[in-house]
Protein backbone atom coordinates (compact mmCIF):
# COMPACT_ATOMS: atom_id res chain seq x y z
CA UNK A 1 0.00 0.00 0.00
CA UNK A 2 2.79 2.61 0.58
CA UNK A 3 5.40 1.56 -1.70
CA UNK A 4 2.87 2.35 -4.63
CA UNK A 5 2.20 6.14 -4.21
CA UNK A 6 4.75 7.04 -1.51
CA UNK A 7 3.94 10.79 -2.47
CA UNK A 8 0.10 10.49 -2.48
CA UNK A 9 -1.96 11.56 0.42
CA UNK A 10 -3.78 8.29 1.86
CA UNK A 11 -5.98 7.63 4.76
CA UNK A 12 -5.74 4.03 6.15
CA UNK A 13 -8.04 2.78 8.02
CA UNK A 14 -6.98 -0.62 9.93
CA UNK A 15 -9.56 -2.31 12.30
CA UNK A 16 -8.14 -4.74 14.19
CA UNK A 17 -9.90 -7.97 16.05
CA UNK A 18 -7.03 -8.86 18.12
CA UNK A 19 -8.66 -8.26 21.61
CA UNK A 20 -12.09 -7.92 20.75
CA UNK A 21 -13.53 -11.72 21.53
CA UNK A 22 -13.31 -13.94 20.35
CA UNK A 23 -10.20 -13.69 21.15
CA UNK A 24 -7.15 -14.75 18.59
CA UNK A 25 -3.33 -14.66 18.62
CA UNK A 26 -1.14 -16.82 15.64
CA UNK A 27 0.86 -19.39 16.67
CA UNK A 28 4.47 -16.75 16.82
CA UNK A 29 2.30 -14.89 20.02
CA UNK A 30 0.48 -17.35 20.97
CA UNK A 31 0.89 -18.36 24.92
CA UNK A 32 4.19 -15.69 25.05
CA UNK A 33 2.47 -12.95 27.40
CA UNK A 34 1.91 -13.37 31.08
CA UNK A 35 -1.53 -12.11 30.72
CA UNK A 36 -3.17 -15.14 28.78
CA UNK A 37 -4.51 -15.07 25.12
CA UNK A 38 -5.61 -11.37 25.60
CA UNK A 39 -2.07 -10.79 26.47
CA UNK A 40 -1.38 -12.67 23.79
CA UNK A 41 -3.32 -10.85 21.30
CA UNK A 42 -2.59 -7.27 22.59
CA UNK A 43 1.03 -8.37 21.69
CA UNK A 44 0.42 -9.49 18.18
CA UNK A 45 -1.33 -6.46 17.87
CA UNK A 46 1.66 -4.10 18.74
CA UNK A 47 3.79 -5.90 16.82
CA UNK A 48 1.84 -4.89 14.03
CA UNK A 49 1.25 -1.27 14.48
CA UNK A 50 5.07 -1.53 14.57
CA UNK A 51 5.86 -2.69 11.19
CA UNK A 52 3.43 0.06 9.87
CA UNK A 53 5.63 3.03 11.47
CA UNK A 54 8.96 1.14 10.52
CA UNK A 55 7.33 1.26 6.74
CA UNK A 56 6.15 4.77 7.42
CA UNK A 57 10.01 5.55 8.51
CA UNK A 58 11.46 3.48 5.25
CA UNK A 59 9.35 5.88 2.77
CA UNK A 60 10.11 9.26 4.62
CA UNK A 61 6.27 9.55 6.03
CA UNK A 62 6.20 9.59 9.19
CA UNK A 63 6.86 13.52 9.37
CA UNK A 64 3.97 13.93 6.93
CA UNK A 65 1.79 11.02 8.77
CA UNK A 66 -0.53 11.44 11.49
CA UNK A 67 -1.31 7.96 13.23
CA UNK A 68 -4.30 7.38 15.61
CA UNK A 69 -4.93 4.94 17.48
CA UNK A 70 -8.17 4.21 19.54
CA UNK A 71 -10.84 1.48 20.60
CA UNK A 72 -14.47 2.14 20.46
CA UNK A 73 -14.84 0.92 24.11
CA UNK A 74 -13.00 -0.77 27.09
CA UNK A 75 -12.14 -4.29 27.67
CA UNK A 76 -14.75 -7.03 27.78
CA UNK A 77 -13.42 -7.83 31.49
CA UNK A 78 -16.65 -10.29 32.41
CA UNK A 79 -16.36 -12.64 29.26
CA UNK A 80 -15.44 -16.06 29.78
CA UNK A 81 -15.07 -18.53 27.22
CA UNK A 82 -17.02 -22.07 26.49
CA UNK A 83 -13.35 -23.36 28.01
CA UNK A 84 -13.55 -21.53 31.05
CA UNK A 85 -10.71 -18.62 30.29
CA UNK A 86 -11.31 -15.34 31.24
CA UNK A 87 -10.96 -12.79 28.43
CA UNK A 88 -10.62 -10.31 29.97
CA UNK A 89 -8.26 -7.08 29.12
CA UNK A 90 -7.70 -4.43 31.26
CA UNK A 91 -9.34 -1.16 32.20
CA UNK A 92 -6.66 0.23 34.70
CA UNK A 93 -8.78 2.34 37.69
CA UNK A 94 -11.88 2.61 35.84
CA UNK A 95 -14.90 0.32 37.25
CA UNK A 96 -16.84 -2.29 34.47
CA UNK A 97 -15.87 -3.00 30.91
CA UNK A 98 -17.64 -3.66 27.72
CA UNK A 99 -21.37 -4.07 27.85
CA UNK A 100 -21.72 -1.71 30.56
CA UNK A 101 -21.74 2.21 31.12
CA UNK A 102 -19.32 2.37 33.75
CA UNK A 103 -15.87 4.22 32.90
CA UNK A 104 -14.14 1.17 32.30
CA UNK A 105 -16.54 0.55 29.49
CA UNK A 106 -17.30 4.07 27.48
CA UNK A 107 -13.50 5.23 27.99
CA UNK A 108 -10.62 4.27 25.56
CA UNK A 109 -7.00 5.31 24.98
CA UNK A 110 -6.39 8.12 22.22
CA UNK A 111 -2.61 7.43 21.08
CA UNK A 112 -1.22 9.88 18.66
CA UNK A 113 1.74 10.19 16.77
CA UNK A 114 3.11 13.13 14.25
CA UNK A 115 6.69 13.70 15.06
CA UNK A 116 7.14 17.38 14.25
CA UNK A 117 3.76 18.39 14.75
CA UNK A 118 2.18 16.67 17.59
CA UNK A 119 5.26 16.72 20.76
CA UNK A 120 6.73 13.56 21.92
CA UNK A 121 5.27 12.66 25.60
CA UNK A 122 1.84 15.20 24.97
CA UNK A 123 -0.55 13.98 27.73
CA UNK A 124 -3.98 15.57 27.22
CA UNK A 125 -6.53 14.79 30.13
CA UNK A 126 -9.41 16.38 28.15
CA UNK A 127 -12.57 14.33 27.07
CA UNK A 128 -12.55 13.55 23.31
CA UNK A 129 -14.35 11.15 21.06
CA UNK A 130 -13.49 9.06 18.33
CA UNK A 131 -16.22 11.36 16.61
CA UNK A 132 -13.21 13.86 16.86
CA UNK A 133 -11.44 11.81 13.84
CA UNK A 134 -13.65 12.99 11.23
CA UNK A 135 -13.73 16.92 11.34
CA UNK A 136 -9.83 16.36 12.58
CA UNK A 137 -9.10 14.64 8.99
CA UNK A 138 -11.55 16.99 7.29
CA UNK A 139 -8.99 20.43 8.38
CA UNK A 140 -5.96 17.96 7.76
CA UNK A 141 -7.20 17.66 4.36
CA UNK A 142 -7.91 21.82 3.97
CA UNK A 143 -11.56 20.59 3.05
CA UNK A 144 -15.00 21.57 4.54
CA UNK A 145 -17.28 20.05 6.76
CA UNK A 146 -20.74 19.75 5.42
CA UNK A 147 -22.66 22.42 6.58
CA UNK A 148 -26.52 20.31 5.93
CA UNK A 149 -25.93 18.50 9.47
CA UNK A 150 -24.38 18.69 12.98
CA UNK A 151 -21.29 17.27 13.18
CA UNK A 152 -20.51 16.09 16.95
CA UNK A 153 -17.13 15.93 16.94
CA UNK A 154 -14.46 18.96 16.81
CA UNK A 155 -10.58 19.10 15.44
CA UNK A 156 -8.16 18.01 17.59
CA UNK A 157 -4.81 19.42 16.78
CA UNK A 158 -5.58 22.81 18.42
CA UNK A 159 -6.07 20.49 21.41
CA UNK A 160 -2.65 18.38 20.68
CA UNK A 161 -0.68 20.84 19.52
CA UNK A 162 -1.27 23.13 22.95
CA UNK A 163 -2.76 26.04 21.25
CA UNK A 164 -5.86 25.16 23.34
CA UNK A 165 -5.86 23.29 27.01
CA UNK A 166 -9.97 22.68 26.79
CA UNK A 167 -12.04 20.64 24.84
CA UNK A 168 -14.65 21.39 23.28
CA UNK A 169 -17.03 18.75 24.67
CA UNK A 170 -19.03 19.83 27.12
CA UNK A 171 -21.04 16.98 26.83
CA UNK A 172 -20.38 13.43 25.17
CA UNK A 173 -23.67 10.84 24.87
CA UNK A 174 -22.75 7.27 24.88
CA UNK A 175 -25.72 5.24 23.32
CA UNK A 176 -26.15 1.49 22.99
CA UNK A 177 -27.99 0.90 19.51
CA UNK A 178 -30.66 3.64 19.75
CA UNK A 179 -30.65 3.81 23.45
CA UNK A 180 -29.06 6.99 25.28
CA UNK A 181 -27.30 5.32 28.08
CA UNK A 182 -24.99 7.86 29.61
CA UNK A 183 -23.91 11.27 29.75
CA UNK A 184 -20.35 12.90 30.62
CA UNK A 185 -20.51 16.53 31.61
CA UNK A 186 -17.58 18.51 31.34
CA UNK A 187 -18.77 21.92 32.69
CA UNK A 188 -16.63 25.03 31.58
CA UNK A 189 -15.92 25.83 34.63
CA UNK A 190 -14.51 22.62 36.09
Amino acid sequence: FFCRNPNAPFLLVLSYLHVHTALYASKIFRGKSKHGLYGDAVEEMDWSVGQILDVLEKYNLSNKTLVYFSSDQGAHIEEISSSGEVHGGYNGIYKGGKSTNWEGGIRVPGLLHWPGMIPAGTYIDEPTSNMDIFPTIVKLAGAQLPYDRIIDGHDLMPLLQGKVIRSKHEFLFHYCNAYLNAVRWHPGNS
